[in-house]
């Protein structure tokens, strides 16, 4: 829930020039950051998979297999994060 006023304000940072715009792009490239960033990007992901594993369970008749949809979703998410942390260092 804090990323989204922190983006908007990023965003808002280039209607005051590019320089503002690009101190904040330096400040994004600490560690600390990145790994928030790779943090959110696993929950977004978890809440996708998630999701979609939850509506399979909704909408699909049930068999035994539903019990490794958790661990599909897991690992979706798990490999989406992982992506996207080799990608950002």
């Amino acid at each position: 829930a804090a990323f989204l006023p922190l983006h908007f304000w990023a965003l808002a940072q280039a209607l005051h020039g590019p320089e503002r715009l690009d101190g904040f792009l330096r400040w994004t490239e600490q560690p600390l950051v990145r790994l928030a960033e790779i943090g959110l990007v696993l929950l977004l992901a978890a809440h996708l998979t998630g999701g979609l594993r939850l509506l399979m369970l909704e909408f699909l008749a049930w068999r035994e297999w539903h019990k490794t949809l958790l661990a599909a979703a897991a690992g979706t998410s798990l490999a989406a994060a992982l992506m996207f942390a080799l990608n950002v260092v």
